[in-house]
């Protein structure tokens, strides 16, 4: 656990996320789903991310940045492969509440992700930011990030595979 002090009334804590973390974190991922316009696309659970992130396989990790005990900002991980360079952290999100954005909480939270990644000897790290949100844009220029504007996200869900093999079947 890392202390920083944003100013001198202001200070936060980073640290590795834990079980009882996990209705704040959904909590933040609710709000930036909110942000995305998308609230009605979050079906996870507090009893899912306990079964996913804590259970004998864990599917992923996550960082949390703490305000007098709140947490108000996180950035969550997990391992990917590559064909071509291998073992990679792929960082699916980043959030901090909106009263607390601003103040470099993102950055603490961002540079712990990098840390860990060469720590956990990874290759590099990749992520996704929506093309219309600038903010996040330019907070990832900042580090000289190389924003990829070939690829096309797809994404099938659940019941459209169902659908698709009962077709076939």
């Amino acid at each position: 656990m890392e202390a920083f002090f944003i100013d001198m009334n202001f200070m936060i804590e980073i640290r590795s996320g834990k079980i009882e973390d996990l209705p704040q974190v959904l909590q933040l991922v609710k709000e930036l789903a909110e942000y995305e316009k998308a609230l009605h696309e979050v079906t996870n659970t507090v009893a899912l991310m306990e079964k996913e992130g804590f259970g004998e396989n864990p599917l992923f990790g996550f960082f949390v940045a703490e305000e007098d005990q709140k947490i108000i900002g996180i950035s969550l991980y997990y391992y990917r492969y590559s064909t071509w360079k291998g073992k990679r952290l792929y960082l699916e999100d980043i959030v901090v509440t909106g009263s607390h954005r601003g103040k470099g909480i993102g950055h603490l939270l961002f540079e712990e992700t990098m840390r860990f990644a060469l720590k956990s000897d990874c290759c590099g790290m990749q992520w996704q930011v929506l093309d219309w949100n600038e903010p996040a844009i330019n907070f990832y220029k900042k580090y000289q990030a190389r924003l990829d504007n070939e690829w096309i996200n797809c994404h099938l869900e659940a019941n459209q595979i169902s659908e698709f093999l009962a077709r076939k079947d």
